[in-house]
């Protein structure tokens, strides 16, 4: 069973949901890009999560819970003491970044007011690629060189604006198709050229089928 709740009011604009996952049976959640950080308590110890550029299964066993917390796209800031490229792909455990095991969403409140602030431009650079701007166009629109973008999505997100686009946009096709939307409607909505195109890039993201995706016996989940 996966479980959201709210952080509450003065915590939504850095961070996305308090989550628990609690695992009835044995078997493998497959985890897929989302461009967000977790903070993350399970069996094996706290950890930082993400941002991922591929699939990770997680093998979980019966009675296995997870508790994670989850950064809003862009919006780690200094909250870690690294930029986000540093976490990409990586399961690091707290000591190394220097967190308490038993951080609490309390103290980390306050740990986001007593550090830097995230890139305001952040939330504008994934609005406008998620709807289907180019590169060219976030970085015209915002009066940067493409060179700048570039430099401040990597440490904003932890990745390329390319890379990006393509995260956001698969994550807007993965909303829509599990709202009931037919896949030749979600490539046209979701910026793709063609519906091959859309499998193409689930299957390069995720490294399974749409189909599969949408198959609720094992869930999939984003930013575990």
């Amino acid at each position: 069973m996966y479980v959201e709740r709210s952080p509450g009011a003065s915590l939504a604009e850095r961070i996305a949901c308090v989550w628990v996952q609690d695992s009835a049976a044995e078997g493998t959640q497959l985890v897929v890009p989302d461009a967000c950080v977790d903070l993350i308590w399970g069996p094996d110890g706290p950890h930082v999560a993400g941002p991922d550029t591929g699939p990770v299964p997680v093998r979980m066993r019966a009675g296995d819970v997870y508790r994670g917390i989850r950064f809003r796209p862009g919006a780690l800031g200094g909250a870690l003491g690294v930029p986000a490229d540093e976490l990409r792909d990586g399961r690091i455990p707290f000591e190394e970044l220097g967190l308490p095991s038993d951080l609490t969403l309390k103290e980390l409140a306050e740990r986001l007011r007593a550090t830097a602030a995230p890139d305001p431009a952040a939330p504008a650079i994934a609005g406008a690629l998620r709807e289907g701007s180019s590169v060219r166009q976030v970085a015209w629109d915002l009066g940067l060189s493409e060179r700048h973008l570039h430099r401040r999505s990597v440490a904003a997100f932890g990745y390329s604006p390319k890379v990006l686009q393509r995260i956001v946009r698969f994550q807007r096709a993965l909303r829509l198709a599990r709202s009931g939307v037919p896949l030749a409607r979600v490539a046209v909505d979701s910026g793709y050229t063609d519906q091959a195109h859309l499998s193409h890039d689930v299957k390069r993201l995720s490294g399974v089928s749409m189909g599969r995706l949408l198959d609720p016996s094992p869930p999939s989940a984003e930013g575990f």
